[in-house]
């Protein structure tokens, strides 16, 4: 986005409007942290202001100021589509595509507001929006959002808050600055987020540290149990049938970053997660490196992502799935060969 635009964007944003938020289906940390943070800082600034997103979100997440005020698609889809339809600016946070927000996707191209996208992830669709903020560089669109308000000139609204949900977006999307964080930007941002009175460790705890019993035993039993290791493809993938998450009581969310732990056995490059939901196998994708987890899900999964994060769907059974996979991992073989030094 250049100078211009967002000099048009401000203008845009400088007398009061309907304005509505979304993210993406299946809301993140990020998309939820981001959506509530622009939410705030619109809210004080004088607009009138809506949070919409396609399905419920993480409890562990419930804690960011304003959650309690979003609009869920899924449960009360004649309020979103109405405040869609009358709104004069939708932000599109964390999507690359209108087909991200799923079954909302009709009511979203439907609406005739100013769409503006605010996103990291690879490849955005240029046609479906009027102004694009895209940086695949960025830790998370929560950073973007917070290089959007400077640019625009909203950060004389950015309060504590707002400021809750930027740390929550951050942290989550790099999984606690493991991965996705050598800018100086994203330190430089969570300091200026901490200096207005964000306590780091409490929020911390509330989204790392608030998980329920079923949760923490269905993670114990993926690592324990569900996950296969195949060293010859420097690969693991763990499997859960809908069955499997039915025992464990499962809750959206439940799932968030189990797949990430594979990757902390040595020599394992590539983590796939695997979920069965409402017919689908959902696939989660993790890598080191360089290698582009997002290509496999691209290529053969009809997904994509980030090099070192993404996601895909199969309309196959699960255990045509996992063959699926063994079959496609030794085209990746030479690529997988190599040591983290």
């Amino acid at each position: 986005m250049n100078p211009k635009e967002f000099s048009e964007i401000s203008k845009l944003l400088s007398s009061p409007a309907q304005i509505v938020i979304t993210s993406h289906y299946n809301p993140d940390g990020d998309a939820v942290g981001s959506a509530l943070a622009l939410y705030h800082i619109l809210l004080q600034s004088g607009q009138k202001v809506n949070v919409v997103i396609p399905n419920n979100f993480p409890d562990f997440l419930k804690w960011i100021p304003g959650s309690e005020n979003v609009i869920i698609y899924e449960s009360d889809k004649e309020q979103a589509e109405d405040l869609l339809q009358s709104a004069k600016i939708v932000f599109c946070l964390d999507y690359n595509a209108p087909h991200r927000v799923d079954f909302m996707e009709k009511a979203l191209v439907a609406s005739p507001a100013t769409k503006i996208l605010i996103d990291h992830h690879p490849n955005p669709d240029t046609d479906a929006f009027d102004y694009i903020f895209s940086k695949v560089s960025a830790s998370s669109t929560a950073e973007l959002i917070y290089q959007f308000i400077e640019e625009v000139g909203l950060m004389k609204f950015l309060n504590v808050d707002a400021a809750k949900g930027l740390y929550a977006g951050i942290v989550t999307d790099t999984g606690s600055f493991s991965y996705a964080c050598n800018s100086p930007d994203t330190y430089r941002i969570m300091g200026e987020i901490v200096e207005l009175g964000v306590d780091a460790v409490k929020l911390h705890q509330l989204i790392y540290d608030n998980f329920s019993e079923s949760r923490i035993r269905l993670l114990g039993s993926a690592l324990g149990e569900k996950m296969q290791v195949l060293p010859e493809f420097h690969t693991a993938f763990i499997p859960f049938t809908k069955s499997d998450l039915e025992h464990f009581n499962y809750k959206v969310g439940d799932t968030e970053g189990i797949v990430n732990y594979p990757l902390s056995i040595k020599e394992i490059n590539l983590s796939i997660m695997m979920t069965e939901r409402k017919g689908l196998i959902r696939l989660s994708f993790r890598s080191k490196g360089d290698f582009p987890a997002n290509h496999i899900a691209r290529d053969y999964f009809d997904g994509g992502g980030h090099k070192n994060a993404a996601g895909g769907n199969s309309e196959l059974s699960m255990e045509d799935t996992i063959q699926k996979l063994k079959e496609i991992l030794p085209l990746y073989s030479e690529q997988l060969d190599f040591v983290i030094t």
